[in-house]
């Protein structure tokens, strides 16, 4: 797995514990960090389908979607 796909899945895991602590605590605030971990895990997604697109050119097989 690419290192920053590796990341963003840090980052997303930790927005999530932190949207989680927010709304515990009753702040409205947890609603950002939800709208973090969403992004993040967009990002996480994209490097990983990157490198597996990056790694099928490589072989010579067709790249599916």
């Amino acid at each position: 797995m690419p290192r920053l796909a590796v990341f963003a899945l840090v980052v997303c895991a930790l927005a999530v514990a932190a949207a989680v602590v927010s709304f515990v605590q009753g702040s409205w605030l947890g609603i950002v960090w939800i709208l973090m971990a969403g992004i993040s895990s967009n990002m996480a997604w994209f490097y990983v389908r990157k490198a597996k697109l990056d790694r099928e050119r490589r072989e010579g097989a067709p790249a599916a979607g």
